[in-house]
């Protein structure tokens, strides 16, 4: 199993009140990809963050293996909420990928 971690801060043009709209559809645009990507087998977006917390939302995901997380990468209908609802918001992007 491959656990898939990102942290996003929002790009600092944003209200408040459009961060928060930000992180909600990423939170409901990649959560919804449950079960329409093979090999994906848990997807939560963390987007209530402690006092401290450097980043914006969080991403947790779990594959089945690397080659699951690579297809996930460059599948459609993921490619469609990074590109609609995430990476046009983001000013950093941190990611970490480990085996479990």
């Amino acid at each position: 199993m491959v656990r898939h971690v990102i942290v996003w801060t929002i790009k600092d043009e944003y209200s408040e009140e459009e961060k928060e709209q930000i992180k909600n559809g990423v939170k409901e645009g990649l959560e919804g990809l449950l079960g329409k990507i093979p090999g994906l087998v848990e997807i939560r977006v963390n987007t209530t963050r402690l006092p401290g917390s450097s980043g914006d939302a969080m991403l947790d995901s779990l594959f089945e293996d690397f080659d699951a997380l690579k297809a996930y990468k460059d599948h459609p209908a993921h490619l469609e909420v990074a590109n609609g609802k995430v990476r046009p918001f983001m000013k950093i992007r941190s990611s970490f990928d480990f085996e479990i």
